[in-house]
């Protein structure tokens, strides 16, 4: 169920799921779902056998839609409303996943309804603050896999990573057609320099951080 001003789960969404299917702690693991939207993530983290899922997003519409989603598939997933790590603070996850809004927003100033996508200027707005958040809520071994777009700089995010003393690398990558959102700002983006002129498709990329 996906209400109005929710993420709709896409090619992101599909990419993180397939490698968080693959993580080899995942199975009786505490897992976090940061900017959770509809809950995707959560659920496919509770159907393949983590111990103890909780999502987390700043919209009530997104919480509302992943805490019916939950029960629509009878799964037991916590869902509590909040900006990003504010809502489980003091609290360790042996992985945390996340698909955080990542899209530039370069001149433009969108509005509440475009939080779903807005990731500010660059791109990396809440990607920066996830990369100085995280390993405070990862136990010692723990992993955090994060999907974003090539255009929001994914040296930045491996660099960020490893400031904080983690073993950050590339685990997935796949490229797919621009979607709406980046076909709305492709000469925007062009002339920031953040995409190349007359591309139209995207590079998604999965890192993996350990926790050492």
């Amino acid at each position: 169920m996906r209400p109005p001003g929710v993420y709709a789960p896409q090619g992101d969404t599909f990419l993180l799921v397939e490698v968080l299917r693959k993580a080899p702690l995942l199975k009786g693991a505490r897992v976090l779902d940061v900017c959770t939207g509809t809950g995707a993530l959560a659920l496919a983290a509770a159907r393949a056998g983590a111990g103890r899922v909780t999502a987390v997003d700043v919209s009530t519409r997104a919480v509302l839609a992943a805490r019916a989603n939950a029960r629509l598939n009878r799964l037991p997933i916590r869902v509590l409303r909040g900006d990003l790590f504010g809502p489980v603070a003091g609290q360790a996850f042996d992985m945390i996943v996340t698909n955080p809004p990542y899209v530039p927003s370069g001149s433009a100033a969108p509005g509440r309804a475009a939080r779903w996508w807005n990731g500010g200027p660059d791109g990396r707005a809440l990607l920066d603050r996830i990369c100085e958040r995280a390993p405070r809520q990862l136990r010692r071994g723990g992993t955090l896999l994060i999907v974003q777009s090539a255009v929001s700089g994914v040296q930045a995010t491996l660099d960020a990573l490893r400031a904080q003393g983690m073993t950050a690398s590339v685990a997935a990558r796949r490229t797919q057609p621009y979607g709406p959102v980046l076909r709305a700002r492709a000469a925007e983006l062009e002339a920031a320099g953040l995409a190349r002129p007359g591309g139209r498709s995207e590079e998604l990329v999965v890192v993996r951080a350990d926790r050492n």
